[in-house]
């Protein structure tokens, strides 16, 4: 099974950048996704990237502020957050769809079709 790990989280002032990182220990044509998850609350789909085209998604509350990226001579995938506010507060989760499954769309983009999750990174945006 794969297995992923991530970096990149920590705190920032409203208006900032952070980059998380996930790197994923088997690299092979699927979605790789990032969720967040807040105290209380489902996990929410935020973005996705099918390895195999490039071809990207993002939820309405972090589209034009999130990037979704990929280098696959490092075998890494990438979340930039600009703009931050502090309603992205969050623990956020790289997370590998399962093979065959194209996680682009708002009703694909759920739990339901995510084979392996990452330790999860904590973002804090305050005021």
């Amino acid at each position: 099974q794969v297995q992923l790990v991530e970096s990149g989280g920590g705190s920032v002032e409203a208006g900032g950048s952070l980059t998380l990182s996930c790197t994923v220990s088997e690299y092979t044509d699927r979605t790789m996704a990032w969720f967040r998850q807040v105290p209380g609350e489902e996990r929410e789909g935020v973005a996705s990237i099918y390895t195999g085209t490039d071809y990207t998604y993002y939820a309405d509350s972090v589209k034009g502020r999130f990037t979704a990226s990929q280098d696959k001579a490092n075998n890494a995938v990438y979340l930039q957050m600009n703009n931050l506010i502090p309603e992205d507060t969050a623990m956020y989760y790289c997370a590998a769809g399962r093979p065959g499954f194209y996680l682009l769309t708002q009703a694909n983009l759920h739990p339901t079709y995510i084979d392996t999750w990452g330790q999860g990174t904590q973002v804090t945006v305050s005021d």
